[in-house]
């Protein structure tokens, strides 16, 4: 009854370097499978050159060839798709075995709190590296520098492993941060965070309005400034003559960092079915998607604004699949960074990460860091709002900030 464990995921070494490493995944369908996977692949920090998806509406096997490197935790990565892969009891009949609506598990938060006697470059991105490797996801951020040039962080994280209550894994988590900051660190705290802690870990309530009318608007301009824009043109065409039952979506646009994952979250939002899909990547930059999808119902999409109410959206998620922003807060310079958040209340992965490389390769310091949730446009985005330091010996022009960072966070660097 079903297939063994073991080979619901199965990753197959590259032969040489420079080759893909095939990653096959053959389990029981859902709704948003592709979107998970994507997820989770860009999670570590691999990208996707080439990927074929086809299911019954049962059953589904996935294959993707992805570049890998050197230090990547193969093993980890194989189990992480695992855990979002569906039982083959929701194909068995038997109800027993399978919760239903099953919803993804609140994990606890716990708060992170250390002192620094100094700043340094790269500071903040160390930390996020450390964190990430240790599999912390970072929910919030709250960074503050003294007038005395010391240092506090207040790092909000939830443990992927469930361990984080435990003083091995507390004490292995400080073990790495003093091996990563060295002297510097002064001191370290892990616990729970409670709601009274919490509280002081939202965002800023309030975004100037010309900030959110610009930023975050979905419609997509007469013109195309700014630095998260591809060089190619975005082709989205629907044809529904080539198969009888399902609606095909082409797409032809530049690559950049979790194309894929933009489609995939796009039409899992949308609530619509890939029943079987075609990605390549081209050495010039550019890629090719072939999406055979259905709605909800089974059936393929015929009414035109939906239609058009698709392209519009996968149009605006692939030109810019994040907001980069270089913006006066008084007499300073903030940058402004954000992602729409899945309707499942994921985030994007990793954002911080490379907002930190990026800030870290330009040599820009950072004062102080917000994150939060704010509900614009009728969505929710993920908001990243970092103070710069601007000292006369570091000093890099606004453009160039956005450059940076925008390149990074594509993978166009």
């Amino acid at each position: 009854m079903g297939i063994l464990r073991e080979d619901v995921v199965v990753i197959s070494p590259a032969e040489k370097a420079g080759d893909s490493t095939v990653i096959t995944v053959n389990c029981p369908d859902k709704t948003g499978l592709g979107c998970d996977l994507c997820r989770i692949i860009l999670l570590f920090g691999l990208s996707i050159d080439r990927a074929d998806f086809s299911t019954d509406g049962k059953w589904c096997y996935v294959v993707l060839w992805v570049i890998g490197k050197t230090d990547t935790k193969w093993d980890l990565l194989e189990k992480r798709l695992l855990e979002v892969c569906p039982s083959y009891f929701s194909t068995s009949g038997i109800d027993y075995y399978r919760p239903a609506n099953q919803q993804p598990k609140q994990l606890d938060v716990f708060l992170l709190k250390f002192w620094c006697s100094c700043d340094r470059k790269g500071l903040l991105h160390d930390v996020t590296r450390v964190l990430f490797e240790l599999e912390l996801t970072i929910k919030r951020v709250k960074v503050s520098t003294t007038p005395d040039g010391k240092v506090m962080d207040l790092f909000f994280i939830t443990d992927t492993r469930e361990l984080l209550h435990t003083k091995e894994r507390q004490g292995q988590t400080i073990l790495h941060l003093k091996s990563a900051l060295g002297d510097i660190l002064e001191s370290c705290e892990i616990e729970l965070a409670g709601p009274e802690i919490t509280a002081c870990s939202q965002g800023t309530l309030f975004l100037p309005s010309a900030i959110t009318e610009d930023m975050f608007s979905l419609e997509l301009p007469a013109r195309f400034p700014g630095v998260l824009l591809s060089s190619n043109p975005i082709s989205i065409t629907v044809d529904n003559t080539l198969s009888p039952s399902h609606t095909l979506i082409q797409v032809h646009c530049q690559d950049h960092k979790g194309l894929i994952y933009d489609t995939m979250r796009t039409l899992k939002d949308y609530n619509f079915q890939v029943s079987y899909g075609r990605f390549f990547a081209n050495q010039k930059g550019g890629c090719e998607l072939d999406l055979f999808i259905v709605q909800a119902d089974g059936k393929k999409i015929v009414d035109r604004n939906k239609q058009n109410a698709l392209c519009s959206r996968l149009r605006m998620e692939l030109w810019r699949p994040l907001r980069v922003a270089v913006v006066s807060r008084g007499p300073d310079t903030e940058l402004l960074v954000a992602n729409p958040v899945e309707l499942s209340g994921r985030g994007r992965p990793l954002v911080f990460h490379d907002i930190t490389l990026a800030l870290k390769n330009l040599n820009t310091r950072i004062f102080s860091v917000e994150i939060g949730r704010h509900m614009i446009c009728d969505r929710e985005w993920e908001v990243y709002r970092i103070l710069l330091e601007e000292g006369d010996s570091y000093h890099v022009p606004r453009n160039k900030i956005e450059e940076g960072v925008g390149k990074i966070l594509m993978g166009w660097e």
